[in-house]
Order: structure tokens, then C-alpha cells, then sequence
């Protein structure tokens, strides 16, 4: 997650208050999804950032787990994202994410 993308998740999560924050992201890898939800729960692993070292704990899923797929217009999902689940490795992202919501977020349902 990139510098700005970690400064903006920072001042929502204070404006707003981190338990009334979900991050949705989209990496195309497993790593990379496990590594921007880690970054907004755990805090920035790089140290490099805005959230080095701030543990939000914020709730994070990747556009292709259930949870976010089983919430929006079924025709919206096939029409944005359905080809990309084609070709993407989704239960290695959906495991990667939900092992990092597991262990480090603080307001999962």
C-alpha cells in the first residue's frame, strides 16, 4: 500500500473512528492483498509509512471473499470483477486476507 493510500486510511480512521472503517482491496496476488491488510490492522511491516507502527485493527477484505461479493448487486460483481476471479488464485487471496483480519483486526463482526 502506498504512502498516500496509508495517510488517507490514517485520517479516515481518525475522523471516523477505525471501528466504523472497512478497507475493501484488490491485489492480484495473495502477498500483496496479505500485505496491504496488514498494513491497516498490524500497522505498515515496512516501517516506512504513515501506519508504521500504528495498529488500526481495522475490518479488510479483498473484493473476491464472500463477505464482500454476498453484499453487493450479483449483476454489479459479474459486470466489475467476475472475469478477474477467472484468473486470479481466489482461495489463496481469500485465505491470505482473512488470516490477517483473523489474527490482527480489532472490530471484526
Amino acid at each position: 500500500m502506498d504512502l498516500e493510500n496509508q495517510k488517507r486510511v490514517k485520517d479516515l480512521a481518525e475522523k471516523y473512528g477505525p471501528e466504523n472503517i472497512i478497507v475493501l482491496i484488490g491485489g492480484a496476488e495473495a502477498e500483496a492483498a496479505g500485505l496491504a491488510a496488514e498494513t491497516v490492522t498490524a500497522g505498515d511491516p515496512t516501517f516506512a509509512g504513515p501506519l508504521a507502527g500504528v495498529q488500526l485493527g481495522l475490518r479488510v477484505y479483498h473484493a473476491v471473499e464472500p463477505e464482500f461479493k454476498e453484499s453487493v448487486d450479483p449483476a454489479v460483481y459479474d459486470e466489475q470483477i467476475g472475469m478477474m476471479e477467472m484468473v486470479l488464485n481466489v482461495d489463496e487471496i481469500v485465505e491470505e486476507v482473512k488470516g490477517i483480519r483473523e489474527e490482527y483486526g480489532k472490530y471484526n463482526d
